[in-house]
């Protein structure tokens, strides 16, 4: 019993088995939205990198200055945000998200740019026959 136990003291869940709730990776995801908006994709990046071992740290952070925070931020979303940082895989998860969600915006911009691109020279073609 004693061995079962001591098996088992020191076990930390793995980074691998993290899969946030509904409402967490709807929390995240604007999250992500915004730093994507903002063009911060990189920089968010690398100071999620950085601080990665702080994760829990700043998960409690969060719920300490959740009085000053309520006034600008919405007290439940901010309480399940603080619960999703409070997991060890959090972190890594919204790298690969914001990396995600860039990529499929970039992807549809560029593909909305060759659209404009193909009937700009639709256009130029057609007038050039014109003339």
């Amino acid at each position: 019993m004693i061995k079962q136990w001591l098996a088992h003291a020191f076990a930390v869940e793995r980074p691998e088995d993290f899969a946030p709730t509904a409402e967490q990776q709807q929390i995240a995801d604007r999250i992500c939205r915004e730093i994507i908006r903002r063009d911060m994709v990189t920089l968010a990046i690398l100071s999620l990198e950085t601080c990665r071992p702080l994760n829990y740290i700043g998960s409690q952070a969060i719920h300490f200055f959740a009085p000053f925070l309520s006034f600008l931020v919405d007290p439940q979303a901010q309480k399940i945000f603080a619960e999703f940082l409070e997991k060890r895989g959090s972190i890594e998860w919204l790298c690969q998200r914001l990396e995600t969600l860039s990529s499929s915006l970039v992807d549809s911009e560029n593909a909305s740019l060759n659209e404009d691109h193909s009937l700009v020279h639709s256009e130029y073609t057609v007038k050039q026959d014109d003339s």
